[in-house]
């Protein structure tokens, strides 16, 4: 069992002359849980090769993140991210969009990317994004024209929270505003708590506080969904 995870490419936040890139603990805690469950975890981002890691969220007292910046498979992969155009689809039971402002500035626009995920998720795949990470869902159409996330119950980074990062004016667009415009109903709770939505074979949170209980939700929908393929075998 195989699960790719998506990573941003990109590491300038907008005109702030500050960087950004993925978030760790988005990456590190969904990780953690497809580890415990013996799934496998590949990692691809829009230009391919070494990604940039947001600095403000690189917080190694967290032992999860510690865990999973010491593995050395876990670096080697990570310095030698997969291009997207490159995937094979088939070999993924799910996709996983890691946040980080970085995110939006890539992920919607990446055309190989888009046809990855709704390959995944057409062959009967999972797809799991968190905090910034549903941007890479904004622009996924299905084979029938529609979006992905069109009448979807969502969770993604809120206007409140964005606000109160100070980084508003940032970033490109307002995902909470954009999924809505998507025709995604989506769900929002308090700044800072977990807050994970799960609709079918999409699962998506709010913020990294959201990162363990959707990497429990993605790791045990994986395995269900592999189960269900075996019966049928």
């Amino acid at each position: 069992m195989k699960v790719l995870f998506v990573i941003t490419s990109h590491s300038d936040l907008g005109n702030t002359n500050r960087k950004t890139g993925y978030y760790l603990s988005e990456a590190a805690h969904p990780w953690k849980k497809l580890q415990e469950r013996g799934i496998e975890i590949d990692f691809v981002s829009p230009k391919g090769g070494p990604c940039p890691l947001d600095p403000t969220s690189y917080d190694l007292t967290d032992p999860i993140n510690r865990e999973f910046w010491e593995d050395e498979e876990v670096q080697k992969k990570l310095k030698n991210t997969l291009a997207p155009g490159g995937v094979d689809a088939n070999i993924f039971e799910g996709i996983h969009y890691v946040g980080g402002h970085g995110a939006c500035f890539d992920f919607p626009s990446n055309i190989p990317l888009l046809q990855l995920g709704a390959r995944i998720y057409e062959h009967g795949g999972v797809i799991s994004a968190i905090c910034h990470g549903p941007s890479g869902l904004l622009n996924i159409k299905l084979m029938g024209g529609t979006y992905l996330i069109q009448g979807k119950n969502v969770a993604c980074f809120t206007n409140s929270e964005e606000d109160a990062v100070g980084l508003v004016k940032a970033i490109p667009f307002s995902l909470q505003d954009c999924m809505k415009e998507r025709g995604a109903y989506v769900h929002v709770k308090p700044n800072w708590t977990s807050n994970v939505q799960m609709d079918g074979r999409l699962i998506t949170g709010q913020n990294p506080q959201s990162s363990t209980e959707l990497g429990d939700k993605l790791g045990d929908l994986v395995l269900e969904i592999q189960a269900r393929r075996i019966v049928a075998q």
